[in-house]
C-alpha cells in the first residue's frame, strides 16, 4: 500500500493482534517473534492487498451460478 490514509495504517496496525494470534495457533510463532513491526505491517499489507485486487478482478467478471444454464456451451 502506497500513501496509506490513517485509517488504513490504524487498520494494520489493528490486525497485527489477530495475525499474532493465528501465528500462535499454528505454532508458526517462533520466527516471526523478534520481526519488526514494519516486517509484521508488510506481511499483513501483501495479503490484505491480494484479497483486495482479487475481490475486485472477481466483481468484474459474472459470477456463475452453477446451474446447467450458467454454461456457456449449452450441451
Amino acid at each position: 500500500m502506497i500513501d496509506k490514509t490513517a485509517r488504513e495504517a490504524r487498520a494494520i496496525r489493528d490486525a497485527r493482534t489477530l495475525f499474532a494470534e493465528a501465528l500462535t495457533d499454528l505454532g508458526l510463532m517462533e520466527p516471526f517473534f523478534h520481526r519488526s513491526a514494519e516486517d509484521i505491517d508488510h506481511l499483513i499489507e501483501a495479503a490484505v492487498t491480494g484479497y483486495i485486487d482479487s475481490m475486485q478482478e472477481q466483481a468484474a467478471r459474472k459470477e456463475r451460478t452453477g446451474t446447467a444454464l450458467d454454461d456457456p456451451i449449452p450441451f
